[in-house]
């Protein structure tokens, strides 16, 4: 990993949250690849500096889709829910990310 460009405080603020799901969960089986919600100015850059930074990984590349938010109503008003970003990793050969939480001392 080379010296980034990136503060430190900036990589900690562009993930935002692993995505689990059922496709999340194939795509990281068949393809190697991780998905994250990503904040909605993140850049491809970004957000492989902080994968990187985070996870201590090597990634090969990010491909990234923007998600519109769905339209919701409450009786009579209608309101909808904010646009987010969603960010595909794809790891190096051999590199995996473990979500579960260690309890070590």
């Amino acid at each position: 990993m080379s010296a980034q460009p990136f503060s430190q405080e900036r990589l900690m603020k562009v993930l935002i949250a692993p995505l689990i799901s059922e496709k999340a969960t194939y795509v990281a089986d068949k393809f190697e690849q991780v998905a994250f919600k990503v904040s909605t100015d993140a850049t491809k850059p970004e957000i492989k500096a902080a994968v990187e930074f985070m996870f201590k990984v090597v990634v090969d590349s990010v491909q990234v889709a923007n998600v519109k938010g769905k339209e919701k109503r409450s009786g009579r008003f209608v309101g909808r829910r904010n646009n987010w970003k969603k960010a595909y990793v794809c790891l190096a050969s051999g590199q995996e990310i473990n979500f579960a939480v260690s309890e070590q001392g």
